[in-house]
């Protein structure tokens, strides 16, 4: 006896199955139907289309506001490390740092159950569901799992939290693609177990190891190099996986996938504070030991990852040189400058550049980037402080995100077109008839 076959007292309400795909282009999907049949029947007997990411598409900000359906305005999560107020000090946000109310949070106020897995910046685990394995940023398996039985049950599993991302920069990819085999095997035990055993309607749950694989053999694919057979074999059993979780769902159930964003080829790494300190934007008062902490007070711009810019502001930066009254002049400066910067290749290196006023709003903004550049295909936007002699470069990865082509399969009707990740929340709510007020998301439902 499993969760569906359970008896309720009450009224019953329909569930959803949420499995995220990170970092998995539409585009990958839909141009393979005969590759990968589970995505291509959900496509035809659902509704299934490219979706547009979040400024910037950066895992640790997409998936707390996908979570939300909100703006790292309201989130408080911009990156993968963020800047203290009135500091250059950085930090790497966790679950709670998030700031605003995830979707489980919602459903287990509506008196409805949730069970959550390997979702990224959710650690530690949240005490207010029934069950959850924090992901992404997590320490190890002991202290990413609530309860304590759902750890000893993943261990014996041999759960991963994340596959060892070390073993992509060998030149030889083997070893790291038998790892990205067992992670991804372990996972979809993981769900199939859960999905069966617990009494749920909402099960909330991430297959990381797809943005891993995208980042090390992307290129392999889409110029069918050395690796092709390997990304395609990968990408075969994930199509698998989820026709088996898709089969194994009752009829009260929608199955949603979606992914954060979606991926290309990588040509360019672009350092982007070494270009800054070229283009006398930013100087050190240490150029031997460069940190952010070590700008100097003429420096009036400075970078972190991924393609957000802060200008040196005066009374919010400790040694601001920007006047508050220059603050718009400089801005657009350095806005045209990005604009115009182009690669080795003669490329536009930035496919737009966003201020801040236009992607971020809410009772976190104050740490916003004054500028955001969304790259153009083929460029990954660093922003190291030192070691990096060169704007230009590449190192062991070959694929990098992308704002556009994320993916959405919705297993039933829904209107898709010009979707974003802001609208999944609220489609999902809607799914499970769960009350909101709609003014508090950035999104808006597609069913």
């Amino acid at each position: 006896m499993g969760l569906f076959d359970r008896i309720r007292g009450g009224e019953e309400k329909p569930r959803v199955a949420f499995v995220g795909i990170d970092g998995v282009p539409y585009s990958l999907l839909s141009e393979h139907p005969e590759e990968f049949p589970n995505f291509a029947a959900i496509a035809d007997e659902g509704t299934a289309e490219a979706i547009e990411s979040i400024v910037p598409p950066e895992s640790s900000a997409c998936w707390p506001s996908l979570t939300t359906g909100q703006n790292p305005g309201e989130t408080g999560v911009y990156g993968f490390q963020d800047r203290e107020n009135g500091s250059y000090d950085t930090y790497v946000p966790m679950g709670r740092d998030v700031q605003a109310d995830r979707l489980w949070d919602r459903v287990t106020d509506a008196s409805r159950k949730a069970t959550v897995m390997n979702v990224p910046v959710t650690f530690p685990p949240q005490r207010t569901v029934q069950r959850m394995v924090s992901g992404f940023l997590s320490p190890g398996l002991e202290k990413a799992a609530y309860p304590d039985e759902l750890g000893e049950t993943l261990s014996g599993l041999d759960y991963r939290i994340d596959v060892n991302a070390k073993l992509g920069h060998d030149e030889d990819k083997r070893e790291f693609i038998e790892d990205a085999h067992a992670t991804l095997d372990a996972r979809y035990e993981a769900f199939s177990h859960y999905i069966a055993e617990d009494d749920w309607d909402l099960f909330f749950g991430v297959f990381m190891t797809t943005d891993r694989v995208n980042h090390f053999l992307f290129e392999d694919y889409e110029e069918e190099g050395e690796y092709y057979d390997e990304f395609m074999e990968f990408y075969r059993k994930l199509d698998g996986y989820i026709g088996d979780l898709r089969e194994s769902l009752a009829d009260d159930v929608t199955l949603v996938v979606a992914s954060d964003h979606g991926f290309t080829t990588l040509d360019y790494e672009v350092h982007c504070n070494q270009w800054l300190a070229e283009e006398g934007w930013l100087s050190f008062e240490d150029d031997d030991h460069s940190e952010l902490g070590d700008i100097a007070t003429d420096a009036k711009a400075y970078s972190l990852i991924p393609g957000r810019f802060y200008i040196n502001l005066e009374d919010r930066e400790p040694r601001g040189s920007v006047p508050q009254e220059e603050y718009d002049a400089v801005r657009d400066e350095l806005k045209a400058d990005l604009e115009a910067l182009e690669g080795p290749d003669g490329r536009k290196v930035c496919e737009r550049v966003v201020e801040k006023e236009d992607a971020f709003r809410g009772e976190h903004d104050d740490i916003a980037p004054d500028l955001v550049a969304i790259p153009s295909h083929g460029f990954d936007l660093k922003s190291g402080f030192k070691g990096h002699g060169e704007v230009f470069g590449k190192g062991p990865r070959n694929g990098m995100h992308s704002f556009d082509n994320a993916t959405l399969h919705i297993d039933g009707e829904a209107s898709i077109s010009d979707a974003n990740l802001y609208d999944i929340a609220p489609t999902i709510l809607d799914l499970m008839e769960v009350e909101y007020d709609r003014g508090e998301f950035d999104g808006a439902s597609l069913v």
